[in-house]
């Protein structure tokens, strides 16, 4: 896990003194390349009394088509506008195009901190 809070420094360059000490809210995680394949979660302690389920690898989503939501599989990331590699990499990543049985999609959820694809039809 990484600190996340606020610079030691200025963007001059000046020692800013800090304000409070280190909290572990303020910590960071690795981002949670999610996967297309067979489904795999883990949960992770999220702030509060919460917890957030995150998808390692799905082959199912949720697509919204006219005439309501239809359970349709993954078979392919067509396109990922967040880095060119992970369409390479099957990543699914907020705002991928995949391939379903349903037809092309985009990714409207984020996988990686909700746990589940949702995506709508793209004509």
């Amino acid at each position: 896990m990484q600190y996340q809070g606020r610079s030691k420094r200025s963007k001059t360059g000046a020692r800013l003194r800090p304000q409070s000490k280190k909290k572990k809210s303020k910590t960071g995680r690795s981002p949670t390349e999610t996967t297309v394949g067979e489904q795999r979660f883990r949960t992770v302690d999220a702030r509060g009394d919460n917890e957030k389920v995150r998808a390692l690898s799905t082959n199912v989503a949720n697509v919204a088509t006219d005439d309501g939501a239809v359970r349709a599989t993954i078979e392919d990331v067509v396109e990922n506008g967040a880095n060119p590699n992970y369409a390479r990499r099957n990543i699914i990543t907020k705002g991928a195009i995949i391939e379903t049985d349903a037809g092309r999609a985009r990714v409207t959820s984020r996988p990686g901190q909700d746990g589940q694809v949702n995506a709508v039809l793209v004509e």
